[in-house]
């Protein structure tokens, strides 16, 4: 279970420390590229810098975090329902993310991170059989009832910050 988690991880940290990161108007530190001092970073020729805008393609999502603490003993079965559910999920046309995260000092702690890309979106997905079915298999693991905290996206603030697309390899 953490072998394949690590190995995402590994693979998530190392396409983000690629990533540049951007200041507007000399705000931030002088760092501009994970790793690297701004003159390095210079080198680097525009088409390498990501450019941050909020004008065109505006992300209005509902983020939904979902705490969940499930009872000792049901954390790795929890787990790969949730995986199921969250796979089905991700395909969904009013969902940008479905993230299932894991509490690394308490393995009984989970969090499922749910963007939406309109108000109607979370009505559909619970009408969904993976929905139903996640929801069957999982009630008896719960040590306590569900809890739901929903936001508002402020950043990405464009969909394409969110959204996996339909090519997405996630696992």
């Amino acid at each position: 279970m953490w072998r394949a988690a690590s190995a995402i991880s590994s693979r998530c940290a190392h396409r983000c420390a690629a990533q540049p990161i951007i200041f507007a108007n000399n705000v931030g530190p002088s760092i501009s590229r994970r790793g690297t001092n701004a003159a390095a970073a210079a080198k680097h020729t525009s088409s390498h810098l990501r450019t941050f805008s909020s004008q065109s393609n505006q992300a209005d999502y509902l983020c939904v975090h979902v705490f969940v603490s499930v009872k000792p003993g049901t954390e790795e079965d929890f787990m790969l329902a949730s995986l199921e559910n969250a796979r089905a999920s991700s395909l969904e046309e009013g969902i940008a993310r479905f993230d299932v995260i894991q509490q690394e000092d308490d393995p009984s702690k989970f969090v499922l991170v749910e963007v939406y890309k309109n108000a109607d979106a979370p009505a559909v997905h619970k009408g969904t059989n993976h929905y139903a079915q996640w929801r069957k298999t999982v009630e008896h693991m719960m040590a306590e009832p569900r809890k739901a905290i929903k936001y508002k996206n402020l950043f990405p603030a464009t969909c394409d910050g969110w959204d996996y697309g339909a090519d997405a390899n996630l696992e």
